[in-house]
């Protein structure tokens, strides 16, 4: 444990840069707030120790004169202090945003919520908001205390115990108020995730609770939610507003304990007047920054948490390898073994898979709803880890690759087409800093869509809004190709690119496959309508998580007959029925793999073709 956290508080140093030497810097420029903080202590004994006794105007306008000039070196020193913290908070969001939103585009792939990915975003905020904070302050401040304590005990050392025995009293208060308020505020940030997963869903699915009508249920589940995050929330700030309340009435009754002692050590001899006034002032001012920190214990629980969160997403990914350079790939994609499991709940949901494709073939992938499929796409492309067995490029496992190099060489279209809130052109070219134009269009009209592009108010430079909402679904899934195609990539993995198509997209489509094939590429596409796999050389058909067939596609789709024996008569020649998806006629393994998604007529088909 000693090793990790080292490794991590070594990542984290690494991101903060020169951020340590500002803090030592911070450090002595509050000693120098604080020293000059004493100023008013000093003056109250002048006063009435000898303007007063002496009867001096001209010594009293010199005092002042005096006091008021260090009064303004400590004001502009406590403005540059806080100047420095904000720009302190802005640097550590300027290193830590980046790497925080790395998180953010990983998690969810992973099976985290949206919620829970965004909140590594929030963190940073938490954290420079702390930084501009009243809490840095009373951390810096704290510190320099013995300054006051000393002050004061040099007046006389009866009243120096005092304020020590205070300010021990609220040390020990304000470390209980962190203590108790730790495992609340941990909950509270748990059900603050929570409630806004919900939110985001609710927000996501609009339309179908609108349509549907189910969408007081569904704010009445996020009302729910919400109580109960209110309740936590309450909580800790009762546990911090209660503990802060008692440091206040303790600090007031240090004063005035302070304050009569004084004034009794003056009484009997042992003290001068101003020094009543002194001793007052610096224990107040020592004080100041413990009761300061328990008022923002709150706010430093959450910072605290927070740093140590985006502390362990530095160290994972400073800890990842640095792969090297490879060559692009030009020949193979091979499948061994492979075995995958959901990220979120580590059920296996694909089991030894393995096959082989090479340059210039398309492979099918066909098989019921929820056999794995998907889940095959997002192996091939990276998106889930594999728990067994590799997917290789040219030989290469995609780890190999890092994320950038390996996605220039994979084309990715997912079932469901989500564009980025961009133009076409950027959402088309992956948002390329500087996209060569020519290849923007080629990609268009590899993906048969530049004659819809250029139609659009502002052709490739038109504004798709949230998601790509402004288009159709059938022109999101063409513009989804078009991004797949971009930049001629080796191995283009089409997850149901037909769902939304009419037959003009699905000729597109067509034609876009023979493209990637003629220029040397692997295709990988999964359908479920046939109509899709007649550029496809190979079939692989899966189900219940394994693959049941493999093979070319006239092997799988078309099987060979059986010879008859000799002597034998030839079968009686069946009456041609109407027109059947042949997935589900010809050949059993598929008929399985598809059965689900049959229509009714088609099943009691398979079942005439099979009895008779």
């Amino acid at each position: 444990m000693g090793q990790r956290d080292k490794k991590s508080n070594g990542a984290a140093m690494k991101i903060l840069g020169s951020v340590k030497g500002l803090a030592v810097f911070l450090l002595l420029l509050s000693g120098v707030i604080n020293i000059l903080a004493l100023t008013g202590s000093f003056y109250m004994l002048q006063i009435y120790d000898r303007a007063l006794v002496s009867g001096s105007i001209p010594t009293l306008l010199a005092i002042s004169a005096l006091a008021i000039g260090l009064y303004m070196f400590q004001g502009v020193f406590d403005i540059i202090r806080t100047q420095i913290l904000v720009r302190v908070g802005a640097r550590l969001d300027r290193r830590l945003a980046p790497v925080a939103h790395q998180l953010v585009v990983d998690m969810p792939r992973l099976g985290y919520s949206t919620s829970e990915a965004l909140e590594r975003g929030r963190d940073v905020d938490t954290l420079r908001g702390f930084c501009g904070s009243q809490g840095p302050i009373a951390l810096f401040d704290l510190p320099w205390m013995p300054i006051f304590l000393a002050f004061v005990y040099f007046l006389h050392p009866t009243l120096g115990a005092l304020t020590i025995a205070g300010a021990f009293t609220l040390t020990s208060l304000a470390v209980i108020t962190e203590l108790r308020t730790r495992n609340w505020s941990s909950a509270t940030m748990a059900s603050t995730i929570e409630r806004n997963a919900i939110a985001d869903s609710n927000a996501r699915n609009a339309e179908v609770l609108k349509a549907m009508g189910f969408a007081s249920r569904a704010v009445a589940r996020f009302a729910a939610s919400n109580d109960r995050h209110l309740e936590l929330q309450t909580r800790t700030s009762d546990i911090s507003g209660t503990y802060s309340a008692i440091s206040r009435v303790l600090r007031m009754l240090l004063q005035s304990s302070i304050l009569g002692l004084a004034a009794y050590l003056t009484i009997i001899g042992q003290l001068s007047a101003g020094a009543i006034i002194a001793a007052t002032i610096a224990a107040a001012r020592a004080m100041a920054p413990i009761d300061m920190a328990i008022g923002n214990a709150k706010n430093m629980e959450a910072a605290r948490a927070a740093w140590k969160r985006l502390r362990n997403t530095v160290e994972v990914l400073e800890n990842q390898p640095k792969p090297m350079a490879l060559p692009d790939p030009k020949a193979s994609l091979r499948v061994e073994g492979v075995t995958v499991s959901a990220p979120a709940t580590g059920r296996v949901l694909l089991s030894d898979i393995t096959f082989e494709a090479k340059a210039g073939q398309a492979i099918g992938i066909i098989g019921p709803s929820g056999g794995g499929k998907t889940t095959l796409a997002r192996a091939l492309t990276g998106i889930w880890p594999v728990l067994r067995g590799s997917v290789r490029l040219d030989g290469a496992e995609l780890g190999q690759w890092s994320d950038d190099s390996r996605g220039a060489h994979i084309g990715y279209m997912p079932q469901d087409v989500a564009l980025l809130d961009a133009t076409v052109e950027e959402n088309i070219a992956r948002l390329a800093d500087a996209p060569e134009a020519q290849a923007v269009v080629a990609a268009a009209q590899a993906a048969m869509v530049h004659e819809m592009i250029v139609r659009l108010p502002d052709g490739y430079r038109t504004y798709l809004g949230p998601m790509g909402t402004s288009v159709s679904g059938g022109q999101r899934q063409r513009l989804g190709l078009a991004r797949a195609l971009y930049g001629n990539p080796f191995l283009v993995v089409l997850d149901e690119p037909n769902a939304h198509l009419d037959p003009e997209g699905e000729a597109a489509l067509t034609a876009a496959i023979e493209g990637v094939k003629a220029r040397g590429g692997i295709v990988v596409l999964i359908a479920h309508r046939p109509s899709a796999l007649q550029s496809c050389d190979l079939i692989g058909v899966i189900q219940g998580g394994k693959l049941s067939a493999f093979g070319p596609r006239e092997d799988i789709l078309n099987p060979r007959p059986v010879r008859k024996q000799d002597g034998a008569s030839p079968p009686a020649r069946k009456p041609e029925a109407a027109p059947v998806d042949p997935l589900r006629l010809k050949n059993p393994i598929a008929a399985q793999a598809t059965a689900a998604a049959a229509p009714a007529e088609m099943k009691r088909a398979a079942v005439r073709e099979g009895r008779s």
